[in-house]
């Protein structure tokens, strides 16, 4: 009988499993078009807002969710979990186990591994701090005399967010499941409305505009991929967190539903910001920088679109929350920190942990940072640098575990992952250039 019922448990868990993943995996990258495309045109990349630049800034976002997200962490990285778990130790755990032979190379995978976990660490405090903020600030949108309340706002969210952990992933993943649907849903619908009405940007999913555009940068690249990267931030957490869900929902949930909504709303706040620069030329000024997300909802629906929003980065902050519990129980099994406080939170899946010391150190972070910095934008170095430097740590081990572990032929490994390594020590470089401006947090 029990033969008989488990392919149907597995078939009915499958799409309650993804709504679930929904509700914690996807709510940090799926934030991102909150502040992306207004941080590539902050004053400090140099990026005018032209037509070729907006079309350029929009494709490079596109084609570093392609390759990243996509090809690297959905297709290749979620193949190597550590039975069942994912996450930097996991990959650590496998490289080490792959190379225990060579007690030196054993050593340098482990302090790699250290490295990119600490790093993780910082990415849990960070994606709180500058996701809540990020999207309170959209009041100032409204009325800017509600500016003076955004942090206490942000405060007040994230100690509800932090109090909530205590019921667990699934439980929290079933509430905010559906408003992730309907997150996506709207960000896909807004995209649409404004690409219908400003065509010209679906030249965005050219590849060649991206290559223009950051070719014409010259010296000045580095600040523009430093932006760029804002739109791969919780690319890590899906990974992370693979052991609350299993890799199957958390792949699903990408292809079918945030991934496709995602291209639509970038594309349509590049044709939002082409709209606005045709309306500015044809009144001889010249366009400004906006909060573009905001911006895309009209006047009598931007209240609500602050509110769901805020909702949506709650639930960012869930992916690198839980990412981070599932981190320390793996140190905690390989003897890297001492025994902690461990509550299973589901009787189904083993990897649904809640840890009330990592929980509240985490909000300890992050209340200190939202008082510290006070606004994304002074966030954005450190979150870059949190987030890339563990891409790169990731991308580094998942070349060994395919060498040794896997036995890929080395030849072919090294073809398949030295582009993902470019493109890490790209993303890292030029985020590592602003270490004074806040990148020393993490």
């Amino acid at each position: 009988m029990s033969t008989d019922n488990t392919p149907d448990t597995v078939r009915h868990s499958l799409p309650a499993l993804t709504l679930a993943a929904l509700g914690v995996v996807y709510g940090d990258i799926g934030t991102s078009p909150l502040y992306t495309v207004k941080e590539i045109f902050a004053p400090h990349t140099g990026i005018t807002p032209d037509a070729a630049n907006i079309i350029g800034a929009v494709s490079a976002v596109l084609w570093a969710l392609m390759l990243v997200v996509t090809l690297k962490y959905v297709i290749l990285i979620l193949r190597a979990d550590n039975r069942g778990e994912g996450g930097g130790l996991a990959l650590t755990a496998l490289a080490a186990r792959a190379v225990q032979n060579t007690p030196q190379m054993r050593q340098a995978v482990l302090l790699l591994g250290l490295f990119g976990a600490t790093l993780f660490y910082g990415d849990s405090i960070i994606t709180p701090a500058i996701s809540v903020i990020s999207a309170v600030e959209g009041i100032e949108v409204i009325t800017p005399a509600l500016q003076p309340y955004v942090v206490p706002i942000s405060v007040l969210v994230l100690l509800g967010l932090f109090a909530m952990q205590r019921f667990g992933t699934h439980s929290v993943g079933r509430f905010f499941g559906p408003v992730m649907v309907l997150w996506f849903t709207v960000l896909g619908a807004l995209g649409v409305v404004h690409i219908a009405q400003q065509p010209d940007i679906l030249q965005a999913l050219n590849p060649l505009h991206a290559v223009r555009f950051l070719m014409d940068r010259g010296p000045l690249v580095l600040a523009a991929v430093g932006a760029i990267v804002l739109a791969l931030t919780g690319a890590e957490a899906l990974y992370a967190d693979m052991g609350h869900f299993g890799r199957q929902p958390i792949q699903l949930g990408w292809l079918v539903l945030v991934w496709p909504s995602l291209t639509l709303n970038y594309l349509g706040q590049g044709g939002l910001a082409l709209k606005s620069l045709a309306a500015s030329q044809a009144s001889g000024i010249e366009l400004a920088n906006a909060d573009w997300f905001f911006l895309m909802a009209p006047d009598a629906w931007r209240a609500a679109l602050v509110i769901l929003a805020t909702m949506a980065t709650i639930i960012a902050s869930q992916a690198v929350i839980t990412g981070a519990y599932s981190l320390t129980h793996q140190a905690i099994a390989l003897g890297l920190l001492p025994r902690l406080t461990i509550r299973q939170t589901s009787e189904h899946q083993i990897g649904q942990i809640y840890m009330p010391g990592v929980n509240w150190l985490l909000l300890l972070g992050v209340i200190v940072l939202v008082l510290g910095f006070r606004s994304s934008s002074a966030m954005a170095a450190a979150y870059g640098i949190a987030v890339t430097g563990t891409m790169l740590v990731t991308t580094c081990l998942a070349f060994i575990i395919a060498w040794r572990y896997w036995h890929w032929e080395p030849v072919w490994t090294a073809l398949l992952i030295l582009p993902f390594l470019a493109l890490d020590l790209f993303f890292f470089g030029a985020n590592i250039l602003r270490v004074m401006e806040g990148g020393w947090v993490p």
